[in-house]
């Protein structure tokens, strides 16, 4: 996931989620890091598997 989108929407959960200031960064990390898990950067590092397929006449 984008680093910019992800910062986008760890502050919003934070917003709606936080009560004060100190939780409030606390549930941005949280989000922050829990989002960066969840991103698909090892599938895309990973070369897509080949299927040979054989036409016979």
């Amino acid at each position: 996931m984008n680093k910019f989108f992800r910062a986008i929407i760890a502050a919003w959960g934070a917003k709606k989620l936080g009560g004060g200031c100190l939780s409030t960064i606390v549930i941005f990390v949280l989000i922050y890091v829990a989002l960066g898990k969840c991103s698909n950067s090892r599938a895309a590092e990973m070369p897509a598997k080949r299927h040979n397929v054989i036409v016979a006449k």
